[in-house]
């Protein structure tokens, strides 16, 4: 399976029924990578992705920090991730997000222990999502396909083993948003309980990856198999993220397959509704 631009009539059964979307950057799209670039060059100065190499980890730690809890809870970001649903043909008023997340990869960071959750194999659905879950992402860069992420498309109607029973959503938003949205505790990654796949990952073969021109969109089903690949590259990977869920669909039972998910709870009563922005 490649990446493909379905026609938007069609955009939800095909994401449902497994496929990779990728939508050209749009004046949206490069609007929320100038705010997420302009919030890390005021933290980290004229070259973000050069910050690994020039400040300690905690330091580091602190100020990506603070990035990632401005952007998420930044109403102007929500304006623009509902323009970018415009933009591209969907109506805001049918979908509610989870608000944009950003996320770092640095060089050989997966051989920091306090990561290890970054490069989990996982399904977004065993995080208390629901079955017709989007997951959006957005590079802020130009990115080779060793810097992204890799898809098991063969596996969204596969059952695969998981420890996705021991994630409770409600119990875990209860102990803070922080742990959430990640922006203060630099040993949640050793402490918190993270649903992954339990198997070897090398069994699962090669998933379909892909480059990525900054501002695109990829487009794919939360409840498809994907992990986000170690690389060695000189400089620290930043994407964005968010996931969407169609209400309409959430209210008929309609979405991908649900072959495997144990978690409980759900976060959709935390989302944000895009209508009227």
């Amino acid at each position: 399976m490649s990446w493909t631009t379905p026609p938007i009539s069609e955009l939800r059964d095909a994401l449902y029924a497994g496929a990779l979307v990728r939508l050209p950057p749009v004046p949206a799209s490069t609007a929320l990578v100038c705010r997420a670039k302009g919030l890390l060059e005021a933290e980290l100065g004229p070259a973000p992705r050069e910050a690994v190499h020039q400040l300690a980890d905690p330091e580091l730690f602190r100020r990506l920090g603070r990035v990632r809890k401005a952007l998420y809870l930044d109403p102007d970001a929500l304006t623009e991730i509902a323009a970018l649903l415009e933009e591209h043909g969907l109506d805001p008023s049918e979908w509610v997000t989870d608000p944009a997340r950003l996320r770092v990869i640095h060089p050989h960071g997966e051989q920091n222990p306090k990561a290890a959750a970054v490069y989990a194999v996982h399904r977004d659905t065993w995080y208390g999502h629901p079955a017709n879950l989007v997951t959006w992402w957005i590079p802020l860069d130009d990115v080779p396909a060793s810097e992204t992420f890799e898809v098991w498309t063969d596996r969204l109607d596969e059952p695969v083993a998981n420890d996705s029973e021991r994630f409770d959503y409600d119990e875990w938003v209860s102990r803070g948003w922080n742990l959430k949205i990640g922006w203060q505790d630099p040993e949640a990654g050793l402490r918190a309980r993270y649903p992954g796949f339990l198997g070897d990952r090398d069994a699962l073969g090669k998933g379909v990856g892909f480059a990525a021109q900054e501002g695109e969109s990829r487009l794919f089903a939360g409840a498809h198999l994907h992990a986000t690949r170690p690389h060695a590259g000189a400089r620290t990977r930043f994407s964005l993220d968010f996931r969407i869920v169609h209400l309409g669909d959430l209210a008929a039972g309609r979405g991908a397959p649900s072959v495997d998910d144990r978690s409980r709870g759900s976060c959709v009563p935390d989302y944000e509704p895009l209508g009227g922005r």
